[in-house]
């Protein structure tokens, strides 16, 4: 099967995540917390170039996928405990560990909600916003919930390795904070993300040339255009 060529937006992305993928595993700080740590961002990155034809997502889902892998790879270098610019950050604020793992946590809900919105919405899943929001930020809570039992069996697999990857700093409720953030980082995009999302829904509901259906389109910009349709005298669709 021949193969696309990719977009200047597809191999500008494309470029961004290498360098930063090859950047991340230059001399890292812990190999085995690396490599547990940026699995995710290449096992994303794989599923994004197989799914980029059939079922292409928004500018701002890949856009968002991109700044997420970027947490995962940056956290994999470091370690979540020990990224200098929160090291120093921590020190301004006076926080007692260092908190980038928040920031990643944050992340984990923050992006996935709007992947999790486009399926949704696209494959018409979901009747009504409130429902969508709602099933979203479910989502996103299990997601982060599932994280944290990977988490723990990775601990009790690999043992005292395992530290770096936990990060959880000698923090008692670390593994409730996680959640907590991540269901307020799904709550925060639903919040300010929703109406650009909506927007770009629609402009990829019918693109050109994109080989998306019309199953993958925005419920509602399908049901405005079914209403707005031309009728004959027996009512029939014309």
């Amino acid at each position: 099967m021949k193969l696309s060529t990719p977009t200047r937006d597809e191999a500008l992305w494309t470029s961004v995540f290498a360098a930063v993928f090859l950047w991340s595993a230059i001399d890292p700080k812990d190999t085995y917390t690396w490599l547990l740590e940026v699995l995710p961002a290449v096992v994303g990155f794989a599923i994004l170039v197989t799914t980029r034809r059939r079922f292409p997502l928004t500018e701002l889902a890949y856009q968002l996928v991109l700044i997420h892998c970027i947490i995962l790879m940056v956290g994999g270098h470091y370690t979540y405990a020990e990224v200098p610019a929160f090291d120093r950050l921590s020190e301004l604020m006076d926080w007692e560990r260092n908190n980038y793992d928040k920031l990643g946590h944050f992340a984990q809900g923050f992006v996935p909600a709007v992947l999790a919105r486009e399926i949704l919405v696209r494959n018409r899943i979901v009747n009504g916003r409130r429902w969508l929001a709602f099933l979203v930020a479910c989502f996103c809570l299990a997601l982060s919930a599932f994280y944290e039992l990977i988490e723990w069996w990775v601990a009790a697999a690999s043992g005292a390795a395992s530290e770096a990857f936990l990060g959880t700093q000698g923090y008692v409720w670390d593994t409730q904070s996680d959640m907590a953030v991540a269901l307020a980082g799904a709550v925060a995009s639903l919040l300010l993300l929703s109406p650009t999302h909506d927007r770009q829904l629609v402009r990829i509901a019918w693109p050109a040339n994109r080989g998306v259906t019309p199953r993958e389109s925005a419920p509602e910009s399908q049901a405005n255009t079914a209403a707005s349709a031309p009728t004959d005298h027996r009512g029939a669709k014309r």
